[in-house]
């Protein structure tokens, strides 16, 4: 890092601190064309939601963000591997373009020396001061949409997933969102006892009792109905993984989406079939393969499950007022349910 340019504090507050930077014209982090590279996983659902935000915006194409991928597994304590020049490539996945990195961990230790934190994906770098700008998904999520807008093209600059209408209601809904469904299938799924997964596991599904009842409210195609929203992404990143891996693998099983959620899986549907972005965005070899094969203690023997079949189902129906409204039944499911706004 140039050892002239000054950080705010809130970009990066120590070694047990992520980092918060935001690409704006005052600075330091100038949105300026081809300055900046982002790291991911194709496995990982919250580094699918700034690399859906870089798709839909075009960010790649006008603003030169390139893209780098780590390989699902294995995950040492080093954190995610990316591929290196004479070994055997990892399908999908990349070489660190820039210091020949094996791991992840090694970019961290660029922007900070003392770094103590997870070497998590998504990172965003920047190529000027060379050090990490944010690598808080959420933040890429809602910062990315504005970031380049003074540099791309207008339509793709109006293009917006946080809407002035439904900013109260995105706001609202994606803090239950995010605590009981984002991360609420990690939390059932790496519970330490029973006693902590059966706590967990109800309100997974009363979330998506809930989404279910939100989107045929609204017509659709959308979870809010006629625009596409930060909802759709969140929700997205998650639900495409949910019958793949966290049915099986967090044995969150009081239903599926494609069996329980007709109105979510026809949500589903029209996003992956009928959204290029969305589906040239999921890598579904790389989500089986990084969670049963990353996770010993879940799944030792690493074999990976061939369903369910197909990965998405076919035949979208444009007319929400057809499907019938669906829903898991538990009481513990209902009684949560209860406590969700929208």
């Amino acid at each position: 890092m140039s050892t002239s340019t000054k950080l705010p504090a809130s970009w990066h507050q120590g070694p047990e601190d992520s980092f918060h930077g935001k690409i704006t014209a005052d600075g330091p982090f100038t949105p300026d064309k081809g300055r900046y590279h982002l790291y991911i996983g194709l496995f990982c659902p919250f580094a699918h939601r700034p690399n859906l935000v870089l798709h839909l915006k075009q960010l790649d194409k006008h603003a030169g963000i390139d893209v780098s991928v780590v390989r699902p597994y294995p995950k040492g304590t080093e954190g995610w591997r990316f591929n290196v020049a004479g070994e055997p490539p990892y399908e999908d996945a990349t070489e660190e373009p820039f210091f020949g990195a094996r791991f992840i961990h090694e970019l961290y230790f660029k922007a900070d020396p003392d770094y103590k934190g997870k070497y998590s994906v998504p990172v965003l770098w920047d190529k000027k001061l060379n050090t990490i700008v944010n690598n808080e998904s959420h933040e890429l999520l809602r910062d990315l949409q504005t970031s380049f807008n003074d540099i791309i093209p207008s339509d793709l600059a109006s293009l917006t997933l946080y809407p002035e209408k439904h900013r109260e209601k995105i706001d609202r809904i994606e803090k239950w969102m995010q605590s009981d469904l984002n991360t609420g299938v990690y939390k059932a799924g790496f519970a330490p006892d029973q006693e902590v997964y059966e706590k967990n596991l109800p309100l997974s599904f009363a979330a998506l009792n809930k989404l279910e009842k939100l989107a045929v409210s609204t017509g659709g195609p959308y979870l809010l109905g006629k625009e596409m929203t930060e909802l759709d992404i969140r929700a997205y990143a998650t639900l495409i993984r949910f019958d793949t891996v966290y049915v099986q693998h967090f044995k969150c099983n009081l239903g599926t989406i494609r069996h329980d959620y007709p109105v979510l899986n026809n949500w589903l549907k029209n996003l992956y079939h009928n959204h290029a972005e969305f589906r040239e965005t999921t890598n579904f070899r790389h989500i089986k393969e990084n969670y049963t094969k990353s996770h010993l203690d879940i799944n030792p023997k690493m074999i990976t499950p061939v369903g369910p079949w197909p990965n998405v189902e076919q035949g979208y129906e444009e007319d929400w007022s057809r499907l019938k409204v669906g829903e898991v039944g538990m009481p513990e499911v209902l009684e949560h349910e209860k406590k969700l706004e929208v």
